[in-house]
């Protein structure tokens, strides 16, 4: 089955949803889960488990659905979390969950000078955005970046291939620019490190040049 992230997915309701994230248990090469959300809702996505989506094969292509409804996509966990941290706070944790993509916001704060002007900053806040995952696995989203073994940036994640044991056997990659694009399927073998947002081929740049890509 083949998973494009950033294409759409029919419930059982035929409400349509967005197809965003993978998680990956990386220890067994497993896909547990996708991130489902309404178009142009990040804060609605849903962790929903692998098993409930189906392939329907139209006309040479596998048309990707879900065994549920749209208003069952909405009891599985919210995947989505914010937390603003001062200076020397710790996020919180929980131990079910690990932190998958994040992006942090850092605002610093000034205070009144004699002149009625601002200068200096006290401390600073942060804003994280971040998604939970179980712990232990990793999430991949549409444009998280694949390098080589020697550090060179090859590409963008843009899909995954899994088989009927849902184990990953392709990374559906992308190269290129705007204007000049490419997608090639990369055996999962190649891949030397899973972490979230990002992936590490056991090839150099030169190797992956070289290989026999489809």
């Amino acid at each position: 089955m083949k998973l494009e992230l950033g294409t759409s997915i029919r419930c059982a309701d035929g409400a349509m949803r967005d197809l965003v994230d993978v998680v990956i248990d990386p220890g067994s090469n497993r896909v547990t889960h996708v991130v489902i959300r309404p178009a142009q809702h990040a804060d609605d996505a849903r962790l929903v488990p692998l098993s409930l989506a189906v392939c329907a094969e139209k006309v040479g292509e596998c048309e990707i659905s879900l065994n549920c409804s749209a208003a069952d996509v909405e009891r599985f966990d919210p995947v989505h979390e914010y937390e603003v941290l001062h200076t020397g706070e710790r996020r919180s944790e929980d131990p079910k969950w690990d932190v998958g993509v994040k992006d942090i916001v850092v605002s610093p704060n000034y205070a009144p000078s004699a002149f009625g002007d601002y200068a200096g900053a006290l401390d600073s806040d942060a804003t994280i955005s971040y998604d939970r995952v179980p712990t232990g696995e990793i999430e991949l989203r549409h444009a998280s970046s694949v390098y080589s073994a020697d550090g060179h940036q090859l590409g963008s994640v843009d899909g995954v291939v899994v088989d009927d044991a849902d184990r990953l056997t392709h990374l559906l990659l992308e190269r290129g620019h705007l204007w000049w694009k490419r997608k090639v399927a990369l055996p999962t073998e190649a891949i030397s490190k899973f972490d979230s947002d990002m992936l590490t081929l056991s090839l150099t740049k030169r190797e992956f040049s070289k290989a026999d890509l489809q």
